[in-house]
């Protein structure tokens, strides 16, 4: 690797890396990819993708080059596409262009066309060189490459607990726990996420709407973001949502997913404003897989973040459905008759769940632990 890749190569990179962040919010269900053209060395096009149906970040940083891409290296951060979609491929962009290298940080996760852009681009002459920065590539689109892969979202939960590792009082009361700089956070997470599951019973609790807010989130941006509401999910396996609840009012959509086939209610949620999606039952409840089957396939959904109470963000740890556990940990105490923050029931110190803390930082006056089962590391 080292004798591939030049300083300069890894510089150009990493350019192109910071540029793709900037469709962090925006992307979905297309991934985050940057793109930078150098020629002699000097950067003379540069460009990132925003959002599905417009420019791919190719296709931008060529249309600032010109002619300028004639004999230009090429850095990407995700293989350029080969196919025809909502926009033409750019691997034929790039070869039209003239560009006389292609420096790629990884190939296109999804099987049925990995490999396909680097050949077009190979066959045409063009040098291709590719794995610069791979880890931090894959960083930046930890859904679109795990639904590319396994079919399947990246699934992420936020919890906001008590020193004491208390999530509500026993009544169920949780707003708020953390301060706002940790709700801002949270902000955050729903608008890079394609969709936000709950459980009927935090809807029936607090009567969340689940929405992004522009004056939490804390973007330049936050008005464009804010657009794109992620799709709403409750799993409500009873169908005990009541059809009044502020989540069924708030723009975007608003699923409920169900294993109730009970179709006076489902009718009177649709009258409402709910979608009904009806599942398969697994262990009394809500296939969970299955859901997220549902999400990857129909919907697209590249990350989900589960923003759920115990019983049901328990549920997805026991059935080892989380990639990525999001902890915000405030300096208070709510007791031992408070409700702990997953419910499982585990009896023998070998059943426990361990997990790898990758990142640990204040958020205001609280503390955010970022942490993945020990499994996926």
């Amino acid at each position: 690797m080292s004798d591939l890749f030049s300083l300069a190569d890894r510089e150009f990179m990493a350019r192109a890396i910071r540029l793709a962040r900037q469709g962090l919010y925006t992307t979905a269900p297309n991934p985050r990819v940057g793109c930078v053209l150098v020629k002699d060395g000097e950067v003379v096009g540069e460009g990132f993708h925003l959002r599905a149906g417009e420019g791919h970040a190719e296709v931008n940083a060529l249309a600032v080059a010109g002619d300028n891409a004639s004999g230009a290296t090429a850095y990407v951060t995700l293989e350029p596409c080969s196919h025809y979609g909502r926009t033409p491929p750019c691997a034929e962009g790039l070869v039209k262009a003239g560009i006389s290298r292609m420096v790629c940080a990884m190939v296109d996760p999804n099987p049925r066309v990995s490999g396909r852009g680097l050949n077009i681009l190979k066959e045409a002459g063009i040098e291709v060189a590719s794995g610069l920065l791979e880890t931090e590539a894959r960083a930046l689109n930890p859904g679109f490459i795990k639904r590319m892969e396994s079919g399947l979202p990246f699934v992420r939960s936020k919890s906001a607990l008590s020193l004491d590792g208390r999530t509500a009082m026993q009544s169920g009361e949780s707003q708020w726990i953390t301060g706002p700089a940790a709700r801002s956070d949270v902000q955050k997470l729903r608008a890079r996420s394609s969709a936000i599951v709950t459980g009927v019973d935090s809807i029936l609790h607090d009567d969340s709407s689940l929405t992004l807010r522009e004056a939490e989130l804390g973007l330049v941006n936050a008005a464009e973001v804010v657009k794109r509401q992620p799709l709403r999910i409750v799993v409500d396996s009873g169908l005990r949502m009541p059809a009044t609840a502020r989540i069924l009012s708030q723009p975007g959509r608003t699923l409920i997913a169900t294993c109730n086939n009970d179709q006076a209610r489902q009718a009177e949620l649709k009258a409402a404003g709910a979608e009904i999606l009806l599942l398969p039952v697994r262990e009394q409840r809500v296939d969970l897989k299955a859901l997220l089957k549902y999400l990857a396939e129909q919907e697209e959904c590249n990350e989900l973040l589960v923003e759920a109470g115990a019983t049901l963000t328990g549920a997805f740890v026991a059935a080892q459905l989380l990639d990525e556990i999001v902890l915000y940990m405030a300096p208070t105490l709510l007791g031992s008759a408070a409700r702990p923050l997953f419910e499982l029931p585990l009896e023998q110190m070998q059943q426990q769940y361990r997990l790898t803390l990758q990142d640990s930082r204040m958020v205001g006056q609280d503390i955010r632990l970022t942490l993945v089962p020990r499994a996926a590391v």
